[in-house]
């Protein structure tokens, strides 16, 4: 197995630089790059200064203290060409090597002298809440090398540990500084100015190189165990795990040129595919980074021909084929590794070896996940959009009413299906007693609904079954079946597995991914159980881990290679780079309310900081309930606000969505929460949230039993706060509402707006007020600031970020807004195709298929302004649209315009047999030995009807001589001759014949 190496992804200084490490930030390197193409004297003029600063020579010039602060951490400028500056300080930070901390130069960035402004002043103040010993390390200088000199080494001190900011008194920036002071310090990242580095800048590569981490972070890469990292939203989680994957990855590298070693086998997996393309691509140029210092170039075209820029398509819809990965977990070779993919994808890449195991379960399983093109097959899946566009309306309305179906559909893959104990029973789902009996602390949501619950499940379970659907819980569970039946995986174990975003998965799914890795040691397990991406999870880490650990000692893996494995350690990182203090703060006060009343549905963490402070969210009340004055948000009719490409507005459904825009227009990016999820913007406007609660006024007062002392200048007591222990089911639906409400607060980055006209929001609001996390906004006040505008560029990178997240009305929002007309084609090709599939057993089987004819015709549209595999996936996707709509032989051509030759087979299901035998003619080794088989029986009666159609008959389809007498059936065998000259024969007649035949054909 390959040892990690504490410093084998860093580099040190670039060659003829000195003793002073210098690390450059973002912002620094991208004015770098600029000078590098357009302005070479600059660029060789900035190299030069930071070259002597690596070398010690702090003159006057080189050391000129920009702010006026002179007791917090000194910042400096660097005079050089003309007015041209470089700004930096004298960091402290954790050697690679060894247990110091030592002087380092940091670079903030490259100005012109008229850009420094007072910032400064600020980052120095705001460094000094780091402690008195941090700010007295910055600057301690060591003696000059010579008398006299200004030259000096960098000190070496103990190991300190500074990420927990000391707040010093406040500053009154405004919100243009700190969105300036948040960039600089949370949002740049600072690299060594390596070799590595600045070969990538000479040769102008597009490159991301690997960035200075927290000591936290650092930890957890340096683990050598199995780890379970914890952390909302921005803090890091999956930079700690693909900083983990590329050491263990170059310290094989390094050891392998001296050994001969395995490669390491790592597998990265996520709910989400469009998480797993940028991860990798990030990986990929991280190691592009790390050639440029010896990778080599083989390895690194390797890895970037799986992953190519299709264009603007749905990655889900690309074959696997296509990116490189094979359809077989068994077929996976050494070079496949690193690999990043979906569950999905991992699941049906086993279900398609298990298929070869005779195991009957094994080969129904994998039909459930083989690429069909057959209409049935593309409607057996159960996704939550499914589950509420088909099921939820057919279940009775007693059990429905006033039910939110995304949490009904939680509980029901979470708990019922997908939890640990439903693994004890033969069908896979809790029993009633047994899902009655759950604890209401731990599982909160449905305390009290559970019958109603379980009666829904089983009305699911009852359609389900006659539809003969299935869903991820199904899935998951015929696997394991399979398996633990006494089927193996075919093909080598993992050696690391990295799952993020855990908590999208269901239980069971951990269990699967556990036995396909052989190293107890090797697990990397990272989450956030207080908001979720997919429909399905309600598990905790803690709950994953007691499972894991009961894995192992049944499995009896606690013992490697003689030795005791070592048990995983734990992680919490809660210093959040994404947002600041003002929106940080309010979400984990939501999350203290959860841990407060349902201590149990939760996991523990430690409060989640900023490192900078920012605009508290502002909370706008104080209007009659049918008098809210929508005109001093949104603008009068004809002078409407535009909100920008970086804001938006969330709403609690599809019908408050629907109805916002008859009140207001089209103003902006208008989303539901649901549609927000792994989303972000720099501002976002959270539009009666609480008026559209489902939950009322008396159980949402609960939240007032967690204020202590004085609410608003007066005491608590009369504020009617109800007994939360007399009742703990009536206030169960609180703890959901408060998980919703915390994935909207979390989607803002810079600035978070409440609006809101119902009195339900009066508990939240006083609860905030009594923490002074909110500022409160009353009518009248000028709000015509909320708007920002936005360029045509951001409009079309928020247009395609959408689109990538598959939020294709916002999309075709974005692209109108930066006229981008090709575009808007496409998200409307793909939104009609979602409007299609919202039609599946609910509309009648004829609009259902004028509906995927629509967007059928929409993707035709769009191929012709597109070129390459751009173009080819367009015409894929019209044609499985065209399958869906019943139309053959449109699909036909689609699949052979598509270049899908197998796929063009549907010409005979139209009808089309001419069409149908000239498919194998286009290009043979693109077609499959059973696809072509099929195809040839479809000639034989073909060319013998229509042989008078053609001057030359279809002699060479047949796969070779030998098959020629077969697929003809002639009778020229002549008795005494052997096979191989019975083959000429044979062979030869068929040439005469063919040639006569068609000159006499021709002549006619």
């Amino acid at each position: 197995m390959v040892q990690l190496t504490k410093a084998s992804l860093y580099f040190g200084n670039a060659d003829g630089f000195g003793d002073w490490r210098v690390l450059i930030g973002t912002n620094a390197t991208k004015k770098l790059k600029e000078f590098r193409i357009s302005d070479t004297m600059k660029f060789k003029v900035v190299y030069k200064k930071l070259k002597e600063l690596s070398n010690g020579q702090f003159s006057d010039d080189n050391q000129n203290r920009l702010d006026g602060n002179y007791s917090g951490v000194p910042i400096f400028e660097a005079r050089m060409q003309q007015d041209l500056r470089l700004v930096y300080q004298i960091d402290c930070v954790a050697d690679h090597d060894v247990e110091i901390e030592r002087q380092v130069i940091k670079i903030y960035g490259i100005y012109t002298h008229t850009q420094l402004d007072g910032i400064w002043d600020a980052m120095s103040h705001h460094l000094s809440g780091k402690g008195e010993e941090y700010v007295r390390r910055c600057k301690y200088r060591n003696k000059p090398v010579l008398p006299g000199a200004k030259v000096s080494v960098p000190a070496v001190f103990p190991r300190g540990i500074y990420d927990v900011i000391v707040e010093p008194p406040p500053l009154a920036l405004g919100d243009q500084e700190m969105d300036q002071l948040h960039s600089l310090l949370a949002l740049n990242k600072y690299v060594t100015f390596s070799q590595a580095l600045l070969n990538g800048l000479i040769a102008k590569n597009d490159v991301e190189h690997v960035f200075e981490l927290a000591p936290q972070e650092r930890k957890i890469i340096e683990c050598t165990t199995s780890c379970y990292v914890l952390g909302r939203s921005g803090t890091g989680k999956t930079t700690t795990m693909l900083f983990k994957m590329l050491e263990i990855q170059r310290a094989w590298q390094l050891r392998s040129e001296d050994f001969d070693i395995p490669r390491p086998k790592q597998i990265f997996v996520t709910k989400s595919r469009m998480l797993a393309n940028k991860v990798e691509e990030y990986f990929v140029k991280l190691l592009q980074s790390l050639s440029l210092a010896g990778c080599t170039l083989e390895e690194l075209a390797r890895l970037q021909s799986r992953h190519v820029d299709r264009g603007l398509v749905d990655d889900d819809d690309v074959p696997d084929a296509q990116s490189g990965i094979p359809q077989r977990y068994s077929e996976l070779e050494d070079h496949h590794f690193p690999l990043f993919l979906t569950f999905d994808q991992l699941a049906r890449m086993i279900a398609v070896d298990i298929l070869d195991a005779d195991h009957p379960e094994g080969q129904r399983i994998t039909k459930l996940f083989m690429q069909s093109h057959d209409p049935e097959a593309l409607d057996t899946f159960v996704s939550y959009e499914v589950f509420v566009n088909s099921y939820w309306s057919r279940f009775p309305q007693r059990l429905t009413k006033g039910q939110d179906p995304w949490l009904v559909f939680g509980e029901v893959m979470g708990i019922i299906k997908g939890s640990e104990k439903s693994l004890e029973f033969d069908d896979g789902a809790l029993d009633k007693n047994t899902y009655c009996g759950l604890s209401s602390r731990s599982n909160p949501t449905f305390s009290g609904q559970r019958e109603v619950v379980y009666a829904i499940y089983e009305a699911y379970s009852k359609l389900k079954r006659q539809h003969q659907h299935h869903d991820v819980a199904d899935r998951t569970h015929a696997i394991l079946k399979t398996l633990q039946g006494g089927t193996s995986f075919k093909g080598s174990q993992v050696d690391f597995l990295y799952v993020d975003e855990a908590q999208d998965n269901l239980l069971i799914d951990a269990l699967l991914l556990r036995l396909l890795c052989n190293n107890p040691e090797g697990l990397f397990w990272a989450g956030d159980t207080a908001q979720t991406i997919s429909a399905g999870s309600s598990f905790r880490f803690n709950d994953l881990k007691a499972f894991i650990h009961r894995i192992e000692i049944d499995q009896a893996s606690h013992i490697v290679q003689e030795r005791a494995v070592t048990p995983p350690e734990s992680f919490q990182l809660a210093i959040n780079y994404r947002s600041h203090g003002g929106i940080v703060n309010c979400a984990h006060s939501v999350i203290e309310l959860i841990s407060h009343f349902w201590p149990n549905s939760i996991d523990h963490l430690r409060p989640e900081h900023g490192i900078v402070d920012g605009p508290k969210p502002v909370f706008f009340m104080g209007w009659g309930k049918d008098t809210i004055h929508y005109q001093q948000f949104f603008g009068a009719p004809g002078t409407r606000i535009e909100f920008g490409a970086q804001q938006c507005i969330l709403v609690r459904d599809e019908k408050a969505k629907e109805k916002f825009r008859q009140q207001v227009g089209d103003i902006g990016l208008i989303m539901t929460l649901y549609e927000s999820k792994g989303l972000e913007f720099n501002d976002v406007l959270l539009y009666n949230f609480f008026e559209d609660s489902g939950v009322d006024l008396s159980r949402w007062r609960v939240v007032l039993a967690a204020i202590g002392g004085m609410v608003g200048g007066h005491n608590r007591s009369p504020l009617q706060v109800p007994a939360f222990e007399r009742d703990e089911n009536r206030y169960a639906g609180i703890c959901s509402e408060l998980k919703v409400l915390y994935v909207g607060i979390t989607r803002a980055r810079k600035r978070l707006w409440i609006i809101d006209k119902s009195d339900k929001a009066e508990p939240m609001k006083l609860f905030w007020s009594s923490r002074s996390q909110i500022q409160n906004g009353a009518p009248g006040v000028d709000v015509s600031h909320l708007a920002a505008s936005s360029t045509a560029e951001e409009w079309a990178e928020s247009g395609r970020s959408l689109f990538q997240h598959k939020r294709y009305t916002q999309a075709i929002h974005c692209f109108r807004r930066a006229n981008m007309p090709r575009e808007v084609r496409v998200a409307t090709a793909y939104h009609l195709r979602e409007v299609a599939r919202a039609t599946t057993g609910i509309a009648l089987l004829t609009e259902q298929q004028r509906a995927f004819a629509k967007a059928a015709e929409a993707f035709i549209t769009c191929t012709s302004e597109t070129l390459g595999k751009e173009k080819l996936q367009y015409y894929r996707t019209a044609a499985d649209c065209y399958v869906r709509a019943a139309d053959d032989r449109q699909a036909a051509d689609a699949y052979w315009d598509a270049e899908e030759y197998e796929l063009a087979e549907r010409y005979r299901k139209a009808g089309k047999l001419k069409k149908t035998v000239d498919v194998p003619n286009v290009e043979s080794k693109r077609i499959s030995r059973d696809c072509s088989d099929e195809l040839l029986t479809v000639r034989r009666p073909y060319h013998r009807s229509k042989n008078d159609e053609g001057c030359r008959a279809p002699w060479s389809l047949s796969h070779s001589i030998e098959e020629e007498p077969e697929f003809l059936d002639i009778d020229l065998i002549q008795p005494g001759y052997d096979d191989t000259r019975n083959l000429l024969l044979v062979y030869c007649t068929l040439r005469v014949l063919q040639d006569r035949d068609a000159s006499l054909k021709c002549n006619q």
